[in-house]
């Protein structure tokens, strides 16, 4: 039966479908370890197929993708990044280490994402680039934001970590920025421990991406046969995993349908379980637009204050339940007062940020997990 012990639920835990260690061996007997491989291909060719990118690039972290967006999009000290303050470090970092200047701008209440209404007041002669952080995998509102970086002529860049599998308007979410990056690290619904892929939309970006990713050289052309040798002609890192990685990622994204369909499944459970509570005026749950179609990547609720909060999370901790809070609003955190700024007031990252809990959520996780979750969960904001 799958389903943890019923002493504790795990916030996590990373999910095996299977034919990992096959495909290990494969790799090994293959004899070709470092990037670029077999599995490697295989996998280019799975994410152009399922996200509709022009060109896919597995690198060794989702990170390690926006990082090359950055080196891409050619940023210089001063460039401003319009992006959300709730989102993890690395859509900040990857900008300040090229000497962008994160411009924090407030999310929406509903989703979580970037507030799409506030980014065009938050355009400078400066601005670059907008970064668009699919929030649990629930989509920004990708009209609105392909508009304003078309008409203002500057470049959208979507962090998908959270979205493989999620869609907007029946679109693949990565497939709509002139770049995306996706996360392979094991909370993701398709794992390989560490890893991720940059997504490139725009045609004239593509082989620069080969060359920054392979250390700024055009090994790429050579390995095709149209040059006779490979020299080093822009600047670049060793973005590329390694085989070992590819072919334990290439065994979870045959099983991405099922892997989808099951967190799905305890989503759904959740969200149900949770709307008595909401109409009890105890917590509000996930909100998805109509016209989102999501991957379940994370369950989370939104209880009334912070003290509510430190009151359940602590509950749930004695009781063995991996409940979370999550981002530390970067426009808050010492770094980010340091190298980015604020545009207008962020009320809504700073309320709900104090506000939000994650719940567990992994493939074998069963009903009865869900069932035990949430009725500790039920008791301990429910406690006078």
């Amino acid at each position: 039966m799958i389903g943890q012990t019923k002493t504790g639920v795990p916030f996590n835990k990373p999910y095996i479908t299977g034919n990992e260690i096959e495909y290990l061996r494969e790799a090994i007997a293959n004899a070709h370890l470092s990037g670029d491989g077999p599995f490697t291909k295989r996998i280019h060719e799975w994410l152009e197929q399922r996200t509709m990118a022009q060109a896919a690039f597995l690198t060794h972290s989702c990170t390690a993708a926006l990082e090359m967006s950055a080196l891409l999009l050619d940023i210089q000290p001063g460039d401003e990044i319009i992006m959300p303050s709730y989102t993890f470090v690395s859509t900040a970092n990857a900008f300040v280490l090229r000497g962008g200047v994160p411009v924090f701008v407030d999310v929406r209440a509903d989703t979580l994402n970037l507030d799409e209404a506030l980014v065009e007041r938050a355009i400078t002669p400066k601005t670059r680039a907008i970064a668009a952080v699919h929030y649990a995998g629930v989509a920004c509102e990708m009209d609105e934001l392909v508009r304003i970086a078309r008409e203002r002529n500057i470049a959208l860049v979507e962090d998908a970590a959270q979205a493989l599998g999620s869609t907007y308007r029946g679109k693949p979410l990565g497939s709509m920025g002139s770049l995306a990056a996706l996360s392979f690290h094991e909370t993701k619904n398709v794992i390989s421990g560490e890893g991720g892929a940059l997504l490139v939309n725009d045609p004239e970006l593509i082989e620069r991406a080969e060359i920054i990713r392979e250390k700024g050289t055009n090994r790429s052309n050579f390995l095709r046969g149209n040059v006779n040798k490979y020299r080093w002609v822009d600047i670049g890192s060793s973005y590329l995993p390694s085989e070992i990685i590819a072919a334990f990622l290439w065994a979870q994204l045959e099983a991405a349908d099922d892997l989808l369909e099951r967190r799905l499944a305890l989503w759904n459970a959740y969200h149900a379980r949770m709307e008595p509570l909401e109409r009890a005026g105890k917590l509000r749950r996930p909100i998805v637009p109509a016209e989102i179609e999501h991957n379940a990547h994370l369950y989370y609720v939104l209880v009334p204050d912070a003290a509510t909060r430190t009151r359940v999370l602590a509950e749930l901790k004695a009781e063995g339940i991996g409940g979370l809070f999550h981002y530390v609003p970067l426009h808050s955190a010492p770094a980010g007062e340091r190298f980015g700024r604020t545009h207008g007031v962020l009320a809504n990252t700073d309320g709900l940020s104090a506000r939000l809990i994650r719940l567990p959520m992994f493939y074998e996780m069963d009903m009865q997990d869900v069932d035990r979750v949430c009725t500790i969960l039920e008791r301990a904001i429910t406690a006078s």
